[in-house]
């Protein structure tokens, strides 16, 4: 597994020519002995000059250049024969000079492996990278055994120096430089240290990174530390060491990296580095919740929101333990989704959805802790779970950031938030105590700066911070640090800055007590109403998960309908992507009768929501149809009218019956019964009529007529569910 990684891992970062996987077809033997010849040169010339800059497997890449050289020789003087090439070469040769060709090309392979690598994953892969070198050695001692010296003329000095290799060949064994190995263990050591909760020696750490293996600033630091973690991203777990101590010495590293060299950093770069890679980071792991669609069966029936420990009631219903535990303390004793009352109140873990909602987070790079009370059977959780030495190598790096948070100059507390920023993006224990140990206060104050790369590093740390439950209340309770990111969201120097700023507050209104705070906050609402109408796909994202849940707080009602907030949630009906939790939001707010009367007053609003009946996502529907029926009840006579009185709306509803999720065709099957206490049982739907007959408990249906001057009603039979 592990040498198979070796070679797997560089063709991934440089991919070989077919040449390189294919023997030759249908060549002369002069052509094939010039091709021959020409990769011979390119190797020894390449490979002999770079082997003193090889920082290890020196020996091994020497004595395969040798074995190189000893072919190109032999090469060379068939070619020089004068006459007669077909003639000299016996078809055995032929075979072996095609077997040679692959040979070379995985030699090539191999020692450009060696020489590109960085330093400490050739160290990691020392025995498995000696045993491609010893493999190959094998190669050739068996195509030597099979060339037929006798049949290609060859000068005795030439036969002599192949017979030499040969013979080395046949003897050569596993060969494990001594002083790889001893660094190899070394590095082991320092990881072991943290595990058993001591720090390395400064001293030591500086004789090691430094002296022996020629890390010597903060830029090779951060190569390595790259190096490392494209080796756990492209082999996908299949990888030895396995990703855990992988993750171990990127800790390790990172570390080193700051205790050693500190802050100096060329500020250009960093900015550069910004623009071309961190970019690509916002946009996938760290604030991957606030735009990526998570499948309704992974989401919470009460909370709508991602499930973090599903479990099973006793209806076999499955809902997140959290939002269930809750609905059972207030005194409920009924199913929230189906209404039948429970058996017993013991809750089942759905190990099966939990495992399926690990791997779909997995996948999506979307932040998702395991539950607080562990689960032991869950695999998945555990194999992803980092070391004692990771966690510790990670305090003592974050311990060193915070202190440049607090006293380092400019440049060095932008580069400590940025630092801050990406090692919060994963797990919940570097979120934990990057918070514990006083970030907060210091990441506060960035998020005034004028810098806006120190800005917009600032509020994503933020951002990754907040996805920590516990940490929610670090951040609100921090003296002006919300009123800090809502002023990046309205003023922020970057667009990055503003969709993280608004991403942060949707974090943060997860928790139910912070949601009134949010919308008190001067602007806050007002800004993300203004996002969602100018703001990029992602910012009206964002935007829009942030005002659905202020939207579920009752008290935040008249906030939303002085800010602006329902207006905006109006014109987003017809935008794809956000349209969902547009009217999931209004389907919210309409529930009050001020909410209803502000809804209703949009002239739109009516014409958005039948829209996304008829050509919404399943979701979207069920929204939006729950939208318009609590407009019915709650927005008096006048908005029933127009609600009813939208074209088509009969149409849509009995497809909706048919078709819709459960809860659709219970809000359609709820707003088709507010037809039948509409007066006389006729509504006039501008020029169509259609007829309904909606069954009761009965088994007989009842047959209410939509009646037009124009057009004569069609009687259609719809069950009441």
């Amino acid at each position: 597994m592990a040498s198979a990684a070796v070679f797997s891992s560089l063709r991934r970062r440089r991919t070989p020519s077919l040449e390189a996987l294919l023997a030759p077809v249908e060549l002369s033997e002069e052509k094939l002995l010039v091709i021959l010849t020409g990769i011979s040169s390119e190797l020894i010339s390449t490979f002999s000059l770079n082997n003193k800059t090889m920082s290890f497997q020196r020996k091994n890449s020497r004595n395969l250049v040798r074995k190189i050289e000893v072919f190109a020789v032999l090469l060379e003087c068939l070619l020089d024969s004068t006459s007669g090439i077909s003639s000299i070469l016996p078809s055995t040769a032929v075979l072996c000079f095609k077997e040679l060709y692959l040979v070379l090309y995985r030699s090539k392979i191999l020692l450009e492996y060696c020489l590109q690598s960085s330093k400490l994953w050739l160290l990691l892969q020392n025995h498995s990278i000696s045993g491609h070198f010893h493999d190959l050695s094998q190669e050739i001692s068996t195509l030597l055994d099979v060339l037929p010296l006798d049949g290609l003329n060859l000068p005795d000095d030439v036969v002599e120096q192949v017979q030499l290799i040969k013979k080395q060949s046949r003897k050569s064994k596993l060969f494990i430089d001594r002083g790889d190995e001893t660094l190899r263990l070394k590095l082991y050591s320092f990881l072991n240290e943290f595990e058993c909760g001591y720090i390395p020696d400064r001293f030591q750490l500086y004789s090691f990174f430094v002296e022996k293996l020629g890390i010597r600033d903060a830029r090779s630091g951060r190569m390595e530390i790259e190096f490392l973690e494209e080796q756990i991203a492209n082999h996908d777990g299949d990888i030895e060491p396995t990703a855990s101590v992988l993750n171990g010495f990127v800790a390790l590293t990172r570390y080193c990296r700051f205790l050693l060299f500190g802050f100096e950093e060329d500020e250009v770069q960093m900015r550069i580095r910004k623009h071309k890679k961190l970019k690509k980071g916002l946009l996938t792991q760290e604030i991957a919740e606030t735009f990526i669609t998570i499948p309704k069966d992974f989401c919470c029936p009460i909370s709508l929101d991602l499930m973090r420990d599903p479990v099973i009631i006793s209806t076999g219903q499955t809902y997140d333990r959290s939002s269930i535990s809750r609905w059972m303390e207030e005194g409920h004793c009924t199913c929230p989704k189906t209404g039948q009352m429970l058996v017993h109140t013991k809750l089942v873990p759905n190990r099966a959805l939990r495992n399926l909602i690990m791997q779909w987070c997995s996948a999506h790079g979307f932040p998702c802790d395991p539950p607080e009370h562990g689960d032991p059977c869950c695999d998945i959780i555990a194999a992803t779970s980092p070391s004692k030495a990771t966690v510790e190598a990670n305090k003592a790096t974050a311990r060193i950031l915070i202190q440049q948070l607090a006293n380092g100059s400019e440049g060095a507390k932008t580069i400590a938030a940025r630092e801050l920023r990406l090692l919060a993006k994963n797990g919940k224990e570097n979120r934990a105590y990057i918070a514990e140990a006083g970030a907060i206060p210091h990441l506060k104050k960035l998020l005034s700066s004028p810098d806006a790369v120190a800005q917009e590093n600032s509020v994503t740390a933020m951002l990754n911070l907040s996805i920590y439950d516990k940490n929610k209340s670090r951040i609100v309770d921090e003296d002006g640090c919300l009123e800090s990111i809502v002023r990046v969201l309205k003023f922020g120097c970057t667009t990055e800055a503003r969709e993280n700023a608004a991403a942060t507050l949707f974090s943060l209104s997860a928790v139910h007590d912070y949601k009134k705070r949010i919308a008190l906050e001067d602007g806050a609402v007002e800004a993300l109403a203004g996002l969602l109408r100018e703001g990029t796909p992602r910012g009206k994202k964002d935007a829009v998960t942030a005002l659905f849940n202020l939207s579920t707080h009752t008290d935040n009602c008249v906030r939303m309908i002085d800010s602006g907030a329902v207006t905006a949630l109006v014109g987003a009906l017809g935008c794809e992507g956000v349209a969902e939790e547009a009217a999931g939001a209004l389907a919210l707010i309409v529930r009050q009768p001020i909410g209803a009367e502000a809804v209703g007053n949009e002239e739109k609003a009516v014409a958005g929501l039948i829209g996304m009946m008829r050509c919404g996502t399943p979701r979207a529907k069920e929204n939006a149809v729950a939208a318009l029926l609590e407009l019915c009840r709650s927005g008096g006579s006048a908005a029933a009218e127009k609600v009813l009185k939208a074209p088509a709306l009969a149409g849509l509803l009995q497809t909706l019956l048919f078709t819709g999720t459960k809860r659709a065709r219970r809000k359609a099957a709820s707003l088709a019964r507010v037809f039948q206490r509409c007066e006389n049982a006729s509504l006039h739907y501008g020029g169509l009529g259609v007829g309904y007959a909606f069954a009761g408990n009965s088994a007989t249906s009842r047959e209410i007529s939509f009646s037009s001057e124009y057009v004569m009603p069609v009687p259609v039979s719809v069950p009441v569910l």
